[in-house]
């Protein structure tokens, strides 16, 4: 039977250990190469934009936006977004996307970055990046670098970095 009805809430600072191992086993040992995990890098992500999806007592999934600058523009970073193995292709992933967007539009954000596919991403809001607008300090496939603008952003320019 699959599972349609999901408990999203706030992430807690007592959820950490489940997330990290959740993000272990969905990205492994690697994904602290990737450039998007290296831009996070000792920075808080945003409590109110971070969320868990719960099944009963455990956390299958999580999602985190992290404050950055792309140029002199402040900005998100959303990632990871994570689903356990055991709950992938059940919605959950989606709902937790919604869940922060949303959040994300109502604190007045205006601007989220990410890294992924962009027909997954595209009906949450991402568009591609146009070629040379934004760049990472690492190596990114152009076609997989999203943004999605928000409460009447313009395409921001510059450099990504990490914090504000």
């Amino acid at each position: 039977m699959k599972q349609t009805t999901w408990v999203i809430r706030l992430e807690d600072t007592a959820d950490n250990t489940a997330i990290e191992d959740l993000q272990a086993e969905a990205f492994g040992p690697g994904r602290f190469a990737r450039t998007a995990f290296r831009i996070r890098e000792n920075v808080p992500h945003r409590p109110d934009l971070s969320f868990v999806g719960m099944v009963g007592p455990h956390i299958a999934g999580s999602i985190r936006l992290s404050p950055i600058l792309i140029g002199d523009t402040e900005a998100l970073l959303l990632g990871p977004l994570t689903v356990s193995p055991d709950f992938k292709n059940r919605g959950l992933g989606k709902a937790l996307m919604r869940t922060a967007m949303n959040a994300a539009a109502m604190a007045g954000d205006k601007v989220v970055l990410l890294v992924g596919d962009a027909p997954y991403y595209g009906p949450f809001g991402f568009q591609q990046v146009p070629l040379g607008h934004i760049s990472l300090p690492g190596p990114v496939d152009p076609a997989r670098l999203l943004v999605a603008l928000m409460n009447g952003a313009e395409m921001p320019e510059g450099a990504v970095r990490g914090g504000l």
